[in-house]
């Protein structure tokens, strides 16, 4: 399984890496730039505007569900919190927390200009 984010974005990457050290390692964590993206079916633009989750059977999660996915396979009292994350009723809320993160990342701690949204 595998985690994808975006490497240009101190925030994203800073995140990407408290996730990398709680995660087994037999889940990879990589930044999008370092994959060839046709081979999970993803373009830059997609990987540039949320992470993405490839679980065990190669689908896509994307944005909270990545995120949701991430936390479930930690484990500990963080599978509850990606449960929440990717189930009704309170993905809508995780979605939009999550969007709401997305569109303002470059004002977050560990943030580069990279993390602005085009």
């Amino acid at each position: 399984m595998l985690l994808i984010y975006d490497g240009d974005c101190g925030f994203c990457t800073h995140s990407a890496a408290w996730l990398r050290k709680r995660l087994d390692t037999s889940y990879d964590v990589q930044p999008w730039q370092s994959l060839d993206l046709t081979e999970h079916g993803l373009t830059e633009q997609e990987v540039n505007t949320a992470a993405y989750w490839v679980d065990q059977e190669g689908r896509l999660h994307r944005g909270h569900l990545a995120v949701g996915e991430a936390l479930k396979h930690i484990g500990s009292f963080y599978k509850p919190l990606g449960y929440f994350a990717t189930h009704l009723p309170f993905s809508p809320l995780a979605a939009m927390i999550y969007k709401l993160i997305a569109k303002y990342r470059y004002k977050l701690p560990g943030s580069t200009d990279a993390c602005k949204l085009p």
